[in-house]
Order: C-alpha cells, then structure tokens, then sequence
C-alpha cells in the first residue's frame, strides 16, 4: 500500500448510507377536535395531531371524557375575549388517567384517575397539562362526571358562597336553568336552608327541570313581573349568563342588599357565526351603571370568569380548595352533575348545535372513545366540510397549539 493511502476499517466498511442512520421513528398521533378557523361548526375537524408529551410540572392524562360547555361555541364563532391563536385543539376540561407525569412533578403517579382544567387542549386522546389544574377524583366518581364538574360546579360555588354570600332565607333568580351550570347552582342552593330559586329556561325543558327550582319560568316571558307577585320586594341573589336587556332587569331585581352578578353573555350567540350585531346590541342594551345610585340604592354589581381567574390571574390554589369541597360534596351525595349525552369526537358538530339551539337537559360529554353515530348518504353530503376523517392528513393546520 502506498504512502498516505489508508486501508478501510471496519466501521467504515459498515457505514450506512448517509441519511438512514440519522432517520428518527415517526412521531405518534392522537384523534383530537381542533379549530381550524372561527366560524360554524364547519371550521371544528377532526384531525390526526402529534401526541404531546409530559414537560416539567406537567402531567399527560390519557382522556376518557371531556366536557362540553356554551364558551366553546363562544370560541368557535371567535366572540371571546383574546380569542386562540388557530388551529388550536378545543377543550377546557377534561378526565382520564395519569399516563406519565414530568419531572420535577409532585402529586401524580401513573394510573391515577384525574380531573384536568386546561386552558384549550382537552378535546384529544392526550392532553399534557400542568399539575396545578389537575385534580385527583374520588374512587366512586367516573369518568363522565369528572368531566362534568370542574367548570360547572366550580362556578356555581364560587357566585353562590364566595360573591354572593348565599344564607338561610335567600332568593335567588338563575337564568339557563336547564343547563350545566344552572343544574349546579340548583343543587349547590339545597344545600342550604330555606332558599328560594327562580328559575327561567325555554318552555320545552321545564317538564324536566321544574322539581329543581321553587318557581320556573319561561324565559321569553317577562319573567320580572312575575317574580315581583311572588316577591314584591325583588331577590337576593340574581345569576346571569345572558347580559344585555336581562342585566338591566336582574339589577333593577334585586333587593337592598342584594348582589347581582355577571357570568356569561350567551344572548350574543344567536346564529351559527358570529353576529357583530348582536355582539354589539347585548352591549348597546345594558344601562350605564352609576356607582352613586348603586350607594344609594345598597346594591352590588359583579362579575365572574373562570378561565381569567385561573390561567390569567394565577388563583389556581383558590380553585383547588373549591374542587376539594365539592369533591366532599359529591361523596355526601349532595351533588350529582346531570349528563344530558355522550357523543363521538366525530359528532361534535351535531353536539355543539344542541348547545346552541339551548336543548340539552345538563352537560354534554365527549367521548374519544365512542363510535360516531350512523350516518345517511344524504346526512354525509350535508355535513361534508364539517368534519374530516381522524386519518386525514392533507390538513395543513400545524401543530393545534395555542
């Protein structure tokens, strides 16, 4: 051999080709429910995302339901404050067991069964979510009630005792009273003595709901007229997920003393997309609050969010000493969350409507593991665009992170 001509070595004869060696496996998918878009349920698809993984101070929940609630139609149509970013995976709650946990995370171990609050996310097969939102459930709660309590029940208590100091005696005049959150409030106010709720829902519910309440009106009736010749005086307490004209009539409702307060705005989702008319009109129509009547009159105006409180405001340690008293709640059989229906991933949109045509009688579940409902060829064409298949890889929406 001649001088500076090197013999191959071994490794060198074993080389592999360049670029098979640096080959990583594929990234594992989830079926998850993501935004592609605001706008009508044509814009929510069903798509294949990469699966998240557990980082520090974070624990990945493999999901087995997943709640359903009037914001996300809120989200969908983008009339929320500081909408996502899309695409975006869907979802604020959801429950399941603990599948790995992250480092530097205390508290969890795999196989526990647990509750997640998250701020977008929940509606997948995996949801990676920090440890402070996350609960441990009671051994007799399932999945499907896990994922109906947080952010109804969490709510409820907190306009009932924490704003509105709720006592033997009180009234209290809720408004949806036929939904998720209005099932609480109800059941929360039975936990105290002598307390008289007003109810209002649509008339087709109240053969459903009217043992819940003392007295259950509809809604599109003037419903303060009524509650005035039952109470001249007025109430307590009034809960209000409308606004517009139904702020109005809530203030100008309650008695000296009395505290009305603001959770939602629902009366601004009217059609399938978003209305900037009635956006505007559920503003236009609330009366300037004047601080000097409100001291003359003794009356209390506020407000709740529950997603502010916790993802913008930090109080997460305030909301996990409210889960653990309606956990204790729960195992006294003083609260049950009442499950209207489950749905597939796939089905989704038709769930949503229900939401918004304001007939579901309690929560709504998703569930990642349920089989779509059957489907009419002419059923398909219709709803074609609304969703795609969970192997559909043409989408180009990226990753759904927020």
């Amino acid at each position: 051999m001649s001088e500076g001509t090197q013999a191959p070595t071994e490794n060198a004869a074993e080389t592999k080709p360049e670029g098979d060696a640096a080959a990583a496996p594929p990234q594992k998918e989830m079926k998850s429910v993501v935004l592609t878009g605001f706008g009508g349920v044509k814009m929510v698809k069903v798509l294949q995302k990469p699966e998240p993984t557990a980082k520090e101070g974070e624990v990945l929940v493999r999901v087995k339901a997943c709640g359903v609630n009037f914001p996300d139609l809120m989200v969908r149509q983008g009339v929320m404050d500081h909408p996502p970013k899309t695409p975006v995976i869907m979802g604020f709650e959801c429950s399941g067991i603990v599948e790995a946990v992250g480092e530097n995370t205390t508290g969890f171990s795999v196989g526990d069964r647990v509750i997640g609050f998250t701020n977008y996310g929940a509606w997948a097969e995996l949801a990676a979510i920090p440890s402070n939102h996350v609960f441990k459930m009671p051994d007799n709660m399932s999945f499907q009630d896990g994922a109906a309590l947080v952010m109804n029940y969490v709510t409820a208590y907190v306009l009932l005792f924490d704003l509105a100091n709720l006592r033997k005696g009180h009234s209290v005049l809720v408004h949806s009273v036929g939904g998720g959150v209005g099932h609480a409030i109800t059941q929360l106010c039975k936990t105290v003595e002598d307390v008289t709720v007003f109810g209002t829902a649509s008339s087709h519910k109240h053969d459903a709901i009217k043992a819940n309440v003392s007295h259950l009106f509809d809604h599109s009736t003037d419903y303060a007229q009524e509650i005035r010749k039952i109470n001249s005086e007025g109430v307590d307490i009034v809960l209000d997920c409308l606004c517009a004209e139904d702020t109005n009539r809530g203030i100008n409702l309650i008695k000296p003393m009395g505290k009305y307060l603001l959770y939602g705005s629902s009366n601004i989702v009217t059609g399938e997309t978003k209305s900037f008319f009635s956006f505007a009109k559920s503003w236009w129509q609330v009366d300037k609050v004047s601080p000097i009547k409100l001291f003359d009159e003794n009356k209390m105006i506020g407000g709740f969010q529950l997603r502010r409180l916790v993802f913008n405001q930090g109080q997460h340690t305030y909301v996990r000493d409210i889960v653990n008293k309606l956990f204790a709640l729960y195992n006294s059989a003083k609260i049950n969350p009442t499950v209207d229906s489950v749905w597939a991933f796939e089905d989704v949109g038709e769930a949503m409507q229900k939401i918004h045509d304001r007939k579901n009688i309690g929560k709504l579940i998703l569930d990642p593991t349920a089989q779509p409902k059957p489907k009419s060829a002419s059923t398909e064409k219709a709803a074609e665009g609304t969703k795609e298949n969970s192997t559909d890889k043409k989408d180009d929406a990226g990753s759904g992170g927020d």
